[in-house]
């Protein structure tokens, strides 16, 4: 479970605190629920997976995780540029403790990446796109009770988009995700429950297609 108390986010420009891009936003998001993140851009879909994911941090409110979330996927943040990906891999296991198994996971990383020498390239060398390879294969390295996937669908070519899909069913049954894309299909494809951001708001659904069906009905407005 993992619950959103009161909510507040927005952050500082040149000029001073920026607008609110995320305000009082109370939600509790059950365990082994797939859900979906809606909204049009700049809604604050990203930001919301961040706060969730501890990225980053609100700047009123409380996020509450009873449970392992993972960092979210497609977020080129939290590896450093000056390392290599097998570095930054090596640090990652051994915050999660696992030393002994190193071997067999960096293995893991570098085959579903398919980033090649770049594996063992300085991480600022990457392109975007090899950035969100590399956090995806990181996160599905280690075991979390929810994942969270920022786009990550969209990264790469046809065949990569198929093995992160493929790695999102294998999660059925023993993980959650909590995702934001732009196509309705992967969003129905993968979610049950959906999360509608709208002016700065959070509206709950328990079917993703009613949440999809609000987002259409703002458009329409």
């Amino acid at each position: 479970m993992i619950e959103l108390r009161n909510i507040y986010k927005r952050y500082q420009t040149d000029h001073g605190a920026g607008p609110w891009v995320l305000r009082d936003i109370q939600l509790m998001i059950p365990k082994n629920t797939n859900v979906g993140l809606i909204g049009r851009n700049g809604a604050g879909k990203s930001t919301l997976l961040r706060l969730i994911g501890g990225a980053d941090q609100p700047t009123r409110g409380e996020v509450v995780r009873a449970c392992r979330v993972s960092w979210p996927m497609g977020f080129g943040g939290g590896l450093q540029g000056s390392l290599s990906g097998r570095q930054n891999a090596k640090f990652i296991c051994r915050i999660h403790g696992q030393q002994d198994n190193m071997g067999p996971i960096l293995d893991r990383i570098q085959a579903f990446a398919e980033i090649g020498r770049y594996f063992d390239e300085p991480v600022k060398t990457y392109s975007s796109g090899m950035k969100s390879r590399l956090q995806f294969a990181l996160s599905l390295a280690f075991d979390f009770d929810v994942y969270i996937s920022d786009e990550v669908t969209s990264t790469g070519d046809a065949a990569f988009q198929a093995k992160a899909a493929k790695a999102f069913k294998d999660l059925v049954g023993r993980s959650s995700l909590i995702m934001t894309s732009h196509s309705a299909t992967t969003l129905k494809q993968f979610c049950t429950a959906g999360i509608w951001l709208h002016e700065g708001q959070a509206h709950w659904f328990d079917r993703i297609d009613d949440a999809l069906a609000a987002y259409q009905e703002s458009i329409s407005a």
